[in-house]
C-alpha cells in the first residue's frame, strides 16, 4: 500500500473567502446579493462625502459659485487652495507642529505603555496587582477637567508643546491589550532566555516585541491617530496662535473664526474660495490616517482579538 502524503493546507488570500466548516450551509444567491448590496451602500455612504470634500477642495471659485456650495462633479480642477495652504503660512506651520507632536507623542506613549504592560504581564513582578488595580480605577474615576488643568498649570506646562503630549500620553485600555498579548507568549520561551543569561530588557527587546508586531502596530496606530486628531488640549492649554496644531487651525477655518493673514486676503479679494480652503484643510487632516490605515488593517484582527481574549 502506498503511503498517503498529507499536502499542506494553503491559507486563503485576502481576496478569497475562508473555508467553511462542514456543518455550515452554502450561502444562497439571494443572501450573497443582499450582502453585496449592503456593503456597497455602506461604502457609498462613507466614500461619497469624502468625494465631495476632495472635489470641492480642487475646484475653482467660479465652479463653487456655480454649484452653489459643495461640488459633486469635478470641473476646472485647480490646486490653488493647497498651494496657498502650503505656501509657508500658519497652516504649514500647524501641519509641521502636528507631525512633530504625533511622532514624539506616539514614541513616548508606546515606550511607556510597552514597559508598563510587560511589567504587569509578569506575575512575579513587584506590586503588579496593586498597580493594575490603580490603573483600572482610572478607567472609571477621573479627577475632572478643572483639577487636571490646575495640575498642568502648576507643572508649568501651559503654552508648552508638552501640554499636548503628557496629559493624554497613556491609555489604560491600550496597556491592557498589550498586557493580554504579552501574557499569551510562551513562558517556557522566556524561561529559556533567562537560563541563557538574558535580562528583562533584552527579553522584551529580542523576544517579546518581535513576537508582538501585530498588536504593537495596532496600538501605535491608535496613539498616532489620537495625537493627530487631538484639538482639545491645544485649545485648553495653548494661548499662542502660532503654536496651534493643524486640527485647531482647521476648526478656526471651518467655523470662520479667524483665517490666516495670507488666506484671509486671498479670500477677500476673490482669488480663492473660502469653502475650497476649508475642504483642503480637511483633506490634509484626513490624509495621514487614510494612508496609514490600510497598512495596519491586516494586523487588527490578530492584534486586538488576541490581546483582548488572552487578557
Amino acid at each position: 500500500m502506498s503511503a498517503v502524503i498529507d499536502k499542506p493546507v494553503k491559507e486563503p488570500g485576502w481576496w478569497e473567502a475562508p473555508p467553511r466548516a462542514a456543518w455550515e450551509e452554502e450561502p444562497s444567491r439571494a443572501g450573497l446579493a443582499g450582502k453585496g448590496l449592503a456593503l456597497s451602500l455602506a461604502c457609498l455612504a462613507i466614500l461619497f462625502p469624502l468625494w465631495i470634500v476632495v472635489v470641492t477642495s480642487l475646484s475653482s471659485r467660479k465652479t463653487i459659485d456655480e454649484a452653489g456650495g459643495l461640488v459633486m462633479v469635478p470641473k476646472d480642477i485647480t490646486f490653488v487652495a493647497y498651494q496657498e495652504l502650503l505656501s509657508g503660512g500658519q497652516v504649514t506651520r500647524a501641519a509641521i507642529i502636528s507631525v512633530l507632536v504625533t511622532l514624539v507623542g506616539t514614541l513616548f506613549s508606546m515606550t511607556v505603555s510597552v514597559l508598563c504592560a510587560y511589567g504587569l504581564s509578569r506575575s512575579g513582578s513587584l506590586g503588579h496587582r496593586w498597580i493594575l488595580m490603580m490603573l483600572l480605577a482610572t478607567m472609571f474615576f477621573s479627577a475632572g477637567l478643572i483639577p487636571t488643568y490646575l495640575l498642568v498649570q502648576s507643572l508649568g506646562l501651559t503654552d508648552s508643546y508638552l501640554a499636548l503630549i503628557l496629559p493624554s500620553a497613556l491609555s489604560v485600555f491600550n496597556i491592557l491589550v498589550l498586557r493580554g498579548f504579552f501574557m499569551g507568549i510562551s513562558q517556557e520561551l522566556i524561561d529559556s532566555a533567562r537560563i541563557d543569561g538574558a535580562g528583562d530588557f533584552r527579553i522584551l527587546r529580542q523576544i517579546v516585541m518581535p513576537l508582538s508586531r501585530a498588536v504593537l502596530a495596532v496600538i501605535t496606530l491608535f496613539y498616532a491617530v489620537g495625537y493627530w486628531s487631538a484639538w482639545f488640549n491645544a485649545s485648553l492649554y495653548l494661548n499662542d496662535q502660532d503654536m496651534m496644531p493643524l486640527q485647531n487651525v482647521m476648526i478656526q477655518l471651518v467655523q470662520k473664526q479667524e483665517a490666516p493673514v495670507g488666506l484671509g486676503q486671498a479670500i477677500k479679494t476673490g482669488q480663492l474660495s473660502g469653502l475650497a480652503v476649508q475642504m483642503a484643510v480637511m483633506v490634509m487632516a484626513l490624509l495621514p490616517v487614510a494612508v496609514l490605515s490600510p497598512f495596519i488593517q491586516k494586523h487588527f484582527k490578530k492584534g486586538m482579538l488576541t490581546g483582548a481574549v488572552k487578557g
